[in-house]
């Protein structure tokens, strides 16, 4: 019975996805299942959320030629007839009495009556007839600083109920969380989940102002800090051909964001579509801050979604060629299955049954000769056009292109291969090897590629990633499905870490991807040409101080050789005085023992003849003396040297006429010599 029961439930769900796409035109199955969902499969809640835009309230009875004319065939019957004989096929199944058999009327040419037109709406059955549904389960993700943690709780229950949950994971009472994400923005620990319409998968994150982060969170609070950054988004109208520059802070979500621009544009937000979204903006919910834009600036662009004219499949190309619509097209898809319809067969693909040889060996044990072979297959795959890969590790390629100078720094490319995603090879073969990007790739960036398809492979770039990028690029890569597949990842090298600027999935084209290169080369060098400032300054302050330095230097050098000059001078006044002063003493000895030896100086009276001398000292002073007439001419000469003056300096000359009696033989006698009785002498130093 409970299957029966499971069997009419599907079916009654297909018969509201027909109703629903009779009236409102929308094609797309996923697109219908999500505008459902979010409106908790009431056909006329969601049929009024998408007519008020062009047709004003549609009311729970239709009346009317008009309204007749678009709910019926052109027999007049309704085209959601079919809902009609399966709302009673499950009341029937209920255990209720047999339906009765149509009327007639109902296939005839005149206008349907009232019951026929509420085939098309729900039919709520009597209460004994009713037949039980299972509970609407909602997906939540959380993030929570490093940390994300999966709620699933039906749809009846409360926002205060997903805190309770969360204090169990993360040890924080409920009053302390600021649960934020909601698409209506903030709400009471009393909201019910069911009256804020959201989709299965949800995406929220708790702040807590109050509890201060650790040491292991504190590399988290970039996170916050971009929440309470201004972002400036430039939004191009393509069809008014027009320009908004609207500011927003980080903690504003993608899905306000687009309202805003509704606003501004007439155009409504399941209407709009977009490019200019980083990939990693897969959910409305999420903000701007985690959503990964470009700071301080990121360009977009938006237009009115038309409604295709047919249901024709997609190519591959087209496919791997996907824009982010808005509204989240794809939150509900694993829902498609509840309909009979395969993911493959909604998206025109089936899976790739073709075996390639490995792009990267699985346990190669050199980095380098890993991108070898890497670079050589690459080359066979798609031709020898194509970036120039770096051959090292991926330390290698970050001291190239990060730690050289300011000038010769560049951006650093990491291209993330994987065989098993369908995007693999129009990327690479049309975006990667477009001469336009392999030219900019080259002038701009270092180039570093990985394969991931096999998992020692990703858990090896993994390690190196939360090696040198931290364990925030590490958990972003993980976060990415192999659908998403292959990605670039722009890395700018920052004075004290390595920043990643943008991740681009592979559903991009060639214009969308220049332009992303184009956003992160403009960042880089604003932030190069302040890095080349302060190196030019720094170089010109190291300038100055080895000048500096090297004056210095000189001048010690020269303080140094003054000082030995002065050393070695003052050593030798010291020896010149010390020697002048052993002679002056051997000269004083020698006038001592002179002046001990001379005769005593004859009195006036004595009888023997006496000579008496006056002699004119060099410097004006005069010498008188008597002396004995047989006196020799050396007690003379010994007076004057015991005076001062040394017989062998000086030399002892007569006035008139001039001799030089220090030639005389020292040994004759005053007579002899005559100078008695008296005479004038005078001294003067030898030449």
């Amino acid at each position: 019975m409970a299957s029966d029961s499971g069997d009419t439930s599907n079916m009654d769900r297909e018969m509201i996805l027909a109703d629903f796409q009779a009236c409102t035109g929308i094609d797309n199955i996923a697109e219908a299942i999500t505008l459902l969902e979010l409106n908790n499969w009431d056909l006329v809640a969601a049929i009024n959320g998408v007519i008020p835009q062009e047709n004003g309230i549609l009311q729970s009875n239709f009346s009317g030629e008009a309204s007749q004319a678009n709910l019926f065939g052109p027999h007049g019957q309704s085209e959601a007839a079919p809902a009609a004989p399966a709302a009673e096929a499950a009341e029937a199944a209920a255990g209720g009495a047999a339906p009765p058999p149509p009327s007639s009327s109902s296939s005839s040419s005149s206008p349907p009556s009232s019951s026929s037109t509420s085939a098309f709406c729900p039919i709520v059955p009597s209460s004994r007839h009713i037949v039980e549904r299972q509970p609407r389960m909602l997906n939540f993700r959380v993030e929570y600083r490093q940390r994300s943690i999966e709620v699933v709780l039906e749809e009846g229950s409360t926002v205060g109920e997903i805190k309770v949950i969360l204090q169990t994971e993360l040890g924080v009472p409920p009053s302390k969380m600021q649960l934020k994400g909601w698409k209506s923005g903030d709400v009471s620990d009393s909201t019910a989940l069911r009256s804020l319409h959201l989709p299965k998968n949800n995406s929220l994150y708790v702040l807590t102002p109050d509890i201060a982060p650790t040491a292991s969170t504190s590399q988290n609070s970039g996170l916050q800090e971009s929440l309470n950054q201004n972002f400036l988004l430039v939004i191009s109208h393509r069809e008014a051909q027009r320009e908004y520059s609207l500011n927003f802070p980080g903690s504003r979500t993608i899905q306000e964001v687009k309202r805003n621009v509704s606003d501004l544009t007439n155009i409504p937000v399941r209407h709009q579509q977009w490019d200019g979204w980083p990939a990693s903006a897969s959910d409305d919910s999420m903000t701007l801050a985690v959503s990964g834009i470009s700071y301080p600036c990121h360009h977009l662009s938006v237009c009115r979604r038309s409604s295709p004219a047919n249901t024709q499949e997609p190519t591959e190309e087209q496919c791997a060629d996907v824009h982010m619509i808005s509204d989240s097209e794809g939150d509900d898809f694993e829902d498609a299955s509840e309909f009979g319809v395969d993911d493959s067969e909604m998206f025109g693909m089936g899976a790739s049954t073709c075996r390639k040889t490995p792009m990267m060996p699985e346990h190669s044990e050199n980095e380098g000769d890993a991108l070898l072979h890497f670079t050589a297959e690459f080359s066979t795959r798609y031709g020898e056009v194509h970036p120039m890969f770096y051959i090292g590790t991926l330390e290698s390629a970050s001291q190239e292109a990060f730690y050289g100078k300011a000038r010769d720094r560049k951006l650093l490319a990491i291209y993330l291969h994987n065989d098993e995603s369908v995007l693999s090879n129009v990327f690479c073969s049309q975006m990667m090897c477009a001469d336009s990007i392999v030219s900019y790739l080259s002038q701009n960036f270092i180039t570093w590629a990985w394969d991931i398809t096999k998992e020692a492979n990703k858990a090896r770039l993994l390690t190196m990633c939360t090696r040198h990028f931290g364990s925030v690029v590490a958990q972003t890569i993980r976060t990415y499905k192999t659908d998403q597949f292959p990605l670039l990842l722009i890395v700018m090298g920052k004075r004290t870490s390595n920043e990643v600027l943008n991740v681009i999935q592979g559903n991009t084209t060639v214009d969308e991807l220049m332009m992303r290169l184009m956003g992160a080369m403009e960042i880089f060098t604003a932030q190069q040409q302040e890095d080349i400032k302060d190196e030019d300054e720094r170089e010109a302050r190291e300038e100055v101080k080895r000048e500096q330095d090297e004056a210095y230097e000189v001048s010690l050098v020269a303080d140094r050789k003054k000082r030995e000059t002065q050393e070695r001078e003052e050593a030798e006044q010291v020896r010149q005085e010390r020697m002048q002063k052993e002679q002056d003493d051997e000269k004083e000895a020698i006038r001592l023992s002179l002046e001990q030896a001379l005769p005593p100086e004859p009195i006036e009276e004595q009888a023997e003849p006496i000579s008496k001398l006056r002699i004119r000292a060099p410097s004006g002073q005069f010498l008188e003396r008597r002396f004995l007439g047989s006196c020799k001419l050396q007690v003379l000469f010994d007076y004057v040297a015991s005076k001062g003056f040394p017989f062998d300096e000086f030399k002892l000359l007569t006035t008139f006429p001039r001799r030089n009696i220090t030639q005389l033989d020292p040994g004759s006698t005053l007579l002899e010599a005559k100078l008695f009785p008296q005479e004038t002498l005078f001294l003067e130093a030898k030449e």
